[in-house]
């Protein structure tokens, strides 16, 4: 199996050259104005307009509505969108369908109940991101420097 590299959260250029030097194959821009590694619009599209040509460029949002998300397409040229919020497979497949671009989505893992749903989307998101769950209250969905039993996902 091939590994494909993304490193998320990147706030600057020096951000972006680095990644590619290390070999990644994403770069994460972060539209959550609750995360500490939030991007502008206008920072984002500098940004991805500074990415050598293969390093693919995506954009990570929360429960955002189309009005947010035809903003940040129509100023970024993006590669791929991240959702990492709550949203349904439905949701996924609409998103899909309305940008056309490919679609990743995040899910939260604890349990093998959690695992087990991750199922929904298998059809309808292009990539899954398995991240550890934020504990009950946490204000950031994903991204906290935790983990989870990998082995949940075993078999």
């Amino acid at each position: 199996m091939k590994v494909r590299v993304k490193l998320c959260g990147l706030t600057t250029q020096g951000d972006i050259d680095a990644a590619a030097t290390a070999g990644a194959a994403y770069i994460g821009l972060v539209f959550f104005d609750k995360s500490p590694r939030n991007v502008s619009i206008e920072t984002a599209r500098s940004m991805a307009l500074h990415a050598p040509i293969g390093l693919a460029k995506v954009a990570l949002v929360v429960n955002a509505d189309d009005a947010t998300l035809d903003r940040i397409t129509a100023s970024v040229p993006l590669d791929m969108l991240q959702l990492h919020g709550s949203e349904t497979p439905d949701r996924v497949a609409a998103v899909k369908a309305r940008y056309g671009l490919p679609v990743m989505k995040a899910l939260g893992i604890a349990s093998r109940a959690d695992v087990a749903r991750a199922q929904l989307y298998s059809g309808v998101a292009d990539q899954l991101l398995l991240d550890a769950k934020p504990a009950e209250g946490e204000t950031l969905p994903g991204g906290n420097g935790l983990s989870f039993d990998w082995r949940l996902l075993e078999g």
